[in-house]
């Protein structure tokens, strides 16, 4: 289970412990995704983040892919279990820059306000999580921590509910997750449905074989 980690203090690197950071990455790195220093001091790598959405994201019909939740100008759909997308990125590149290329990249429709950035630590046998702040800048802490996504891995979600601006959205953004909404309590009740006519079919099939004269 996940348990929740205070926001660590950011610590301001020089040029030279930038520099020797890098280097130290580079050659630790497995996967040839390795970090970029520049002479104007700003590096570029990449970071992989996984998706862990529990809600459907809305896409534009013609890019769609995956479990369709709803059909009209604009499909919503869930993302397969585990999927992780890798972004090239840059040290001045904040949260929000990458919730908003992530959600680009996936073609995705829905307001980025409705998405936040985690950081995951494993540590003594324990899964600590951290949601970032918009203004923190995720390649640092990739930098910091190491190429090992089992030391530092990020995984975007959606905010919990009571954390959502909803005035930030559009009358039709609001209106299409209420038919997901709608759709996906109709979805649980046919399934509680059809779980207890089974249990009702086994107890009426018991019963027969228990009163079936001998």
């Amino acid at each position: 289970k996940d348990v929740q980690k205070e926001r660590e203090p950011h610590v301001y690197l020089s040029k030279e412990e930038v520099k020797e950071k890098i280097q130290s990455y580079n050659s630790s790195v497995t996967d040839k995704l390795k970090m970029t220093l520049n002479a104007n001091g700003i590096y570029t790598g990449f970071i992989k983040v996984q998706m862990e959405l529990c809600r459907p994201i809305t896409v534009q019909s013609s890019q769609s892919q995956g479990r369709c939740a709803h059909s009209n100008n604009e499909t919503a759909f869930y993302l397969p279990d585990g999927c992780v997308n890798t972004l090239h990125i840059s040290s001045t590149n904040t949260v929000r820059e990458v919730i908003e290329a992530l959600l680009k990249k996936f073609f995705v429709a829905d307001n980025p306000a409705k998405f936040a950035l985690y950081k995951r630590c494993h540590k003594e046998d324990q899964v600590y999580t951290c949601k970032l702040s918009d203004r923190e800048h995720p390649l640092y802490l990739r930098l910091v921590a190491g190429p090992r996504t089992e030391m530092l891995s990020f995984v975007l979600r959606e905010h919990e509910t009571g954390e959502v601006m909803w005035e930030a959205f559009s009358i039709p953004e609001l209106q299409n997750f209420l038919r997901i909404l709608d759709k996906e309590e109709n979805e649980q009740l046919q399934i509680l449905k059809r779980r207890y006519a089974a249990y009702r079919d086994k107890l009426e099939e018991a019963l027969g074989g228990v009163w079936k004269p001998g």
